[in-house]
This record gives C-alpha cells, sequence and structure tokens, in this order.
C-alpha cells in the first residue's frame, strides 16, 4: 500500500510520533493504521491516547432515571453555540424523557415526541436552528436503584458527560460519588469479567512486544506480563480502580463497606468517536454568524 503524506499526518496527529517514526510505522506495518498505532506503542514513540476520549463534535447528553431504570441520550450539533440554545435543550430533554420508553436508539427515532416522531422534530429543529443534528446514542440501564449524574452540565440533568450507575443497597450519596468518579477517570468495564477479551488480549500482546524490546528472557518477561496486565486490568474496571473520593480504597470496597453493590454504569460523553475538521473559534463564530 501507498505511504501517502496524509496517511502520515493522520498517524502523527493522532499519536504525537515525529514524522519519520510515522512514515516506518506504516511502512512496516503497510499502512494498516491501527497495526502502526500498535508498532509505535510498542517501540515507546507513540503518546499514548494522544486522542482518545477527546470531544471532536458538539451537543448534548441528557440523562434520566424512573423507578430503577436510567437512560442517557446524545444529541449532536455543529457548533458549541447550539448546546446553549433552549429550545436545542428542550428537545434534547424530550428525547431523554421518550428514551425510558422504549429499548433502543433506532425505536427512540421513531418514539411520539409532543406528537411527532423524535426523527421529525429533530428535522424540524436542524430547519430551524440551521445546523445539521444527529440523534446518535442511547444507553439504557435497570437495577434495583439508579443514581445519575451530569458533569459541565448546561441545564438540569444535561451537559458534556452524562452518568448513571445501577446499585443495589448503600445509598444515594455515595452512589452519586461513584458516579463523578466513572467521569472522571472513564473505567472500560465494571469489573475483570465484563472486560472485552479481544481488548485486553491485545493490550497483553502489546505489552509483550514492548517486554521483548528489552531483550530479557522469555521466563522474565512471563513474570513481567503478570504483573502488568494485573495493573492494566485494576486500572481499566471500575470495581479495582482506586475511589478519587479516597483513594486508600478502591470503588468496590468503598461499595462494600457501605453495603452496596454496583452491578452496572453508563458513561456517554459528546462527541466520543466522532472526528470533525478543527476550527479556530474566529471561523466558529463567523460560521454561526452566517446561519
Amino acid at each position: 500500500m501507498a505511504i501517502t503524506a496524509a496517511l502520515v499526518k493522520e498517524l502523527r496527529d493522532t499519536t504525537g510520533a515525529g514524522m519519520m517514526d510515522a512514515k516506518k510505522a506504516l511502512t512496516e506495518t503497510d499502512g494498516d493504521m491501527e497495526a502502526a498505532m500498535d508498532w509505535l506503542r510498542t517501540k515507546g514513540l507513540a503518546k499514548a491516547d494522544k486522542k482518545a476520549g477527546r470531544t471532536a463534535a458538539e451537543g448534548l447528553v441528557a440523562v434520566k432515571s424512573d423507578t430503577g431504570v436510567g437512560v442517557a441520550v446524545e444529541v449532536n450539533s455543529e457548533t458549541d453555540f447550539v448546546g446553549k440554545n433552549e429550545e436545542f435543550q428542550a428537545m434534547v430533554a424530550s428525547f431523554a424523557g421518550a428514551a425510558l420508553q422504549v429499548d433502543d436508539i433506532e425505536a427512540l427515532k421513531s418514539a411520539d415526541v409532543g406528537g411527532k416522531p423524535a426523527s421529525e422534530v429533530l428535522t424540524d429543529a436542524i430547519a430551524k436552528i440551521g445546523e445539521n443534528m444527529t440523534l446518535r446514542r442511547m444507553v439504557k440501564i435497570t437495577g434495583d436503584n439508579v443514581a445519575k449524574y451530569v458533569h459541565n452540565a448546561v441545564a438540569d440533568d444535561m451537559g458534556k458527560i452524562g452518568v448513571l450507575v445501577a446499585y443495589s443497597g448503600g445509598d444515594d450519596t455515595l452512589a452519586r460519588q461513584i458516579a463523578m468518579h466513572i467521569a472522571a477517570v472513564n473505567p472500560a468495564a465494571l469489573a475483570e469479567a465484563d472486560m472485552d477479551a479481544a481488548v485486553v488480549e491485545k493490550e497483553k500482546q502489546i505489552q509483550m512486544d514492548i517486554a521483548r524490546e528489552s531483550g530479557k528472557p522469555e521466563a522474565v518477561i512471563e513474570k513481567m506480563i503478570v504483573g502488568r496486565m494485573k495493573k492494566f486490568i485494576s486500572e481499566s474496571t471500575l470495581l479495582n480502580q482506586a475511589f478519587v473520593v479516597n483513594p486508600d480504597v478502591t470503588v468496590g470496597q468503598a461499595a462494600s463497606d457501605a453495603g452496596m453493590t454496583v452491578t452496572g454504569f453508563v458513561r456517554l460523553e459528546v462527541g466520543e468517536g466522532i472526528e470533525k475538521k478543527e476550527e479556530d473559534f474566529a471561523a466558529e463564530v463567523a460560521k454561526a454568524a452566517q446561519g
């Protein structure tokens, strides 16, 4: 595969690696972007996850809960100005309310919102406000109790990051603190058993490749990997993470001490996984003024 300047730039922007290192990584992996990122990590040349979790699109996440059921809904817009628009906020809130009655995003698009399907309400808003918008994601969670938290809230129960925590026992205060922890730390899964096996195996292979770069014997590498993977699992799973409220204990221990069992969580951040062209603030203002 031809290694183009655009491909090299994309890898550099994603990893923070130098131009020659990015080009070599792509050459070694025949232009496979994901494999090239892994190659750079193995060589210690990538700035780990430089763009991971970066908010690349605007809009809002809204959360709602009712009798053991919680939903989080993401609606995207082109600029941050729209997220401050009261009509847009009211629409997002209405979508979240409707989401309590359905099971997935496709059903939500067809759900009745003020006498119209949600998809038509969105189309009307696009025509009125003058920006492209998408009803992008909906996640539902159930449990004995559901706590909710919104980070950077711009209105009641909506902002840039929305979190839901399903739990039994304990109290609302601790559940909300755990939700705040999730917003800040962004765990990949609840516990080790919930981790994506492919993600774990990929990390293990990367760590083995990194360890082999040291030239140590395989027997030593195997022992190194056990410790590194234990650390990876601990840092990636909610119940094993050091609790931000009290780093001397894990989230799981804090919950257990309070008689609480955390059974699940949801974390939605506006724009996760969406890439958009970067614009400076002046250009964004000019674009908004043009309508």
